[in-house]
């Protein structure tokens, strides 16, 4: 089976990435066999309140952006340096599609910054994705540092991407449905998705309704049921990710992920770029 094509990839032009190059990105795509990529840089558009304990955790490119109080704020993506190194990989690179993207964080919660964006520019894949959870203390927290139990904070999470999911908010694709699992503890109980069955059927009976695709991203393998699921609610289509943020990740894990989707009853499109369907 051949690979599918990879719909969510960081380069050096995403905030949060040292190790990135879309060169390189480039290179390993074709490397692999991939039949196009979609560089998908990251639109964070909320202000983060880092936990005191975990701030000299931090890695140098995080520590540097946060205020004095506490709150990360990430920059604006530099979209023009972004679409020129775009054009210049496509000359490079002839015989790769190569998509233009952005990843979009809460776009339900900034409208106006999000529809800003997109007016300006004509990206080719746009995705929507949940990185952070209101407080109580009237600031956002990134969920893979929140502390609350594992359980309570995937549900608070599912409940914030149903809010993305029932939204307007101008996207094509849900990226990692289960980003909250990133997070959860080697220790304790166990991750077991029928606990969240009906969480979980809630979002994609919303995102099927909506007409948007489900992706599978590959960071972390997401559950089998997950797709299974989706197929069941009438989910029509589905994309995959590595989410990578350095190029030795581009594609990374993507057979199985194929293998899986395919027992979920899904199938190649009609061509080898496009989402694959029931």
């Amino acid at each position: 089976m051949s690979l599918p094509p990879d719909g969510h990839v960081h380069t050096e032009w995403s905030w949060d990435t040292v190790t990135g190059s879309m060169t390189g990105s480039c290179e390993r795509a074709l490397e692999l066999g991939l039949p196009s990529v979609a560089f998908t840089e990251h639109a964070d558009l909320t202000p983060w309140l880092i936990p005191a304990p975990v701030r000299p955790l931090l890695p140098d490119h995080f520590r540097v952006r946060l205020r004095p109080d506490g709150v990360l704020e990430p920059p604006d993506l530099d979209v023009a340096g972004y679409l020129a190194c775009v054009e210049e990989c496509r000359a490079r690179f002839p015989s790769l599609r190569i998509l233009s993207g952005v990843e979009l964080s809460e776009p339900h919660w900034h409208r106006p910054r999000a529809d800003a964006l997109l007016a300006a520019h004509d990206f080719d894949h746009v995705l929507g994705s949940v990185h952070s959870l209101p407080g109580d203390d009237g600031h956002h927290h990134e969920v893979t540092v929140v502390s609350d139990p594992p359980a309570e904070v995937l549900r608070a999470y599912l409940t914030e991407v149903l809010g993305l999911v029932e939204s307007t908010a101008d996207f094509a694709v849900l990226a990692h449905i289960d980003y909250a699992l990133r997070s959860w503890p080697g220790e304790g109980p166990p991750f077991v998705a029928a606990d969240f069955e009906a969480e979980f059927r809630t979002v994609l009976r919303a995102l099927a309704s909506s007409g948007r695709a489900l992706e599978v991203n590959t960071k972390v393998p997401l559950p089998g049921e997950v797709v299974r699921w989706w197929f069941e609610v009438g989910g029509d289509a589905v994309a995959f990710g590595s989410d990578a943020h350095e190029p030795g990740l581009v594609g990374h894990g993507f057979a199985e992920a194929a293998a899986m989707v395919e027992a979920g009853g899904f199938r190649p499109g009609r061509t080898p770029h496009d989402f694959w369907r029931r």
